[in-house]
């Protein structure tokens, strides 16, 4: 049988498990479109339902379908996640960029910002800037953007740092090409790999500081249905044996980062050229 089932080398591994991954937020997002807003309206003759075939995930104190809640509010933080990642890697890429090609002057500025937002705690300054905001999801996603591109702008200028030296971006120097041609023309389209997998690789992190920030209640309205509203509401029916509350909607949660964190991961190692072999 082991001749009918050759083993899969590394690269192939990978593959196999972004498509995995993929897969699995790809259903997840497919049923939030899909599924009806039904199980999200009050229904009292539902009420504190254990799962069962007819809800898998049970029912709140009001009624409510937990796997249509569980659903829409994963697809509410992936959103939420997604502008946040994507505004932060947007960030870094500027900021990289300036280090690599502005002169020493500005990349010691950006360093110095780096190592400033480094030595801060990403929760507080989420939690604080969510707060001077007033909250909601424009708090939140403002508060991820402005904590989680430190990271990303060191790797960027380390790139840009490496090509710099190159012979073709000298040779555009010389011709007397301005520092926004080459980074525009020469540097950028380098780059954009790994700011793509950068960009993915904050995703999870800005899904879950989303959900803590909106379940310390600093984050997204209670009207609507986020994990971290779930988590939230939960802790006050665990004492009475509703367990399924905080299991389900915690579970998913945790499932879905991971799927990320995995598929951000192994599209890195993908496009490393020490393992693109293997």
């Amino acid at each position: 049988m082991t001749h009918l089932l050759p083993r899969l080398n590394r690269r192939q591994q990978f593959v196999a498990g972004t498509a995995v991954s993929a897969g699995i937020l790809g259903v997840v997002i497919l049923a939030g479109f899909l599924m009806s807003s039904d199980g999200l309206v009050t229904n009292l003759a539902a009420r504190h339902l254990s799962p069962s075939w007819q809800y898998p995930f049970g029912t709140d104190w009001l009624g409510r379908d937990m796997l249509a809640r569980t659903i829409k509010g994963l697809n509410l933080s992936l959103g939420v996640g997604l502008l946040a990642a994507s505004l932060s890697g947007l960030i870094a890429l500027v900021l990289g960029l300036a280090a690599g090609t502005l002169g020493k002057g500005v990349d010691t500025v950006v360093t110095w910002l780096v190592d400033l937002a480094l030595g801060m705690p990403h929760l507080v300054v989420i939690i604080l800037i969510a707060f001077a905001m007033g909250g909601g999801a424009k708090g939140v996603i403002t508060g991820v953007m402005l904590t989680h591109w430190p990271s990303l702008t060191r790797v960027i200028r380390a790139e840009v740092l490496q090509l710099r030296s190159a012979e073709y971006v000298q040779i555009s120097r010389r011709l007397g090409k301005s520092n926004w041609w080459v980074a525009t023309r020469h540097i950028l389209p380098h780059i954009l790999p790994q700011l793509f997998v950068g960009t993915l690789l904050l995703f999870p992190h800005a899904i879950l500081h989303e959900a803590a920030v909106t379940f310390l209640g600093f984050g997204l309205s209670p009207h609507q249905p986020a994990i971290g509203i779930i988590l939230s509401e939960s802790m006050s029916y665990l004492s009475t044996g509703m367990w399924w509350l905080a299991f389900f909607p915690g579970l998913m949660l945790l499932v879905v980062v991971r799927m990320v964190d995995i598929l951000g991961d192994n599209l890195r190692q993908l496009m490393d050229p020490h393992s693109a072999h293997q």
